[in-house]
């Protein structure tokens, strides 16, 4: 467990990592127009559960409502967002997919059709931390959902890293790399039925 910390530690250093200049919190506005503004992206991630288990991979976003993380060998899971449900895909493929709606996990935020942090209600944390700017929000209609801790570099505008707090009252921490967006990404990487096809 201790080195799962010193690695969730390392990442969360590297992640943030930028100029010494504290910078002005970025307005919801912006951080809007921005995430409305990726249809598709391909990130690298750090994952760090609750536990401190740290685990890597590679994210590919799909807006509205895509989304696909695909862990490094050799954990071969993978978890699959798509027609609004979450499957998560264990390594021993197995038929049957544990699965739940994507409307009761706060990253249906983020991949809504429309993104409106201003939305009353939705965000009830917005601050910047040195460089960053983080906004904490959480689905207006349920927020015994949880919320999700989203971490924004300026100068561009990057989202850099989130933390989702689920409700049952768990932490992940997923940090990006560098973020491609604008580029194509098959259906067949957000179908159930090819939930165990690596797309490498």
């Amino acid at each position: 467990m201790k080195a799962h910390r010193i690695l969730a530690t390392a990442a969360l250093t590297l992640a943030l990592a930028a100029p010494a200049a504290w910078a002005e919190k970025l307005p919801l506005s912006t951080l809007s127009a921005y995430l409305n503004g990726i249809t598709t992206a391909q990130a690298k991630f750090t994952q760090i559960a609750g536990d401190g288990t740290v685990s890597t991979g590679t994210l590919y976003l799909k807006r509205p409502g895509k989304m696909r993380f695909e862990y490094d060998p050799p954990n071969k899971s993978y978890v699959i967002a798509d027609h609004g449900a979450v499957g998560i895909f264990d390594e021993k493929g197995d038929e049957t997919v544990e699965q739940y709606p994507l409307r009761r996990t706060p990253l249906s935020i983020i991949l809504d059709r429309h993104v409106d942090l201003g939305r009353a209600n939705m965000v009830t944390g917005h601050r910047e931390d040195g460089p960053s700017t983080i906004v904490r929000a959480q689905d207006p209609k349920n927020p015994e959902y949880g919320f999700i801790e989203l971490v924004f570099t300026g100068d561009p505008v990057e989202l850099r890293q989130w933390v989702v707090h689920d409700d049952s009252g768990s932490a992940t921490t997923v940090i990006l790399g560098e973020m491609k967006t604008g580029i194509q990404l098959s259906q067949s990487l957000f179908n159930f039925q090819d939930g165990f096809r690596p797309n490498r």
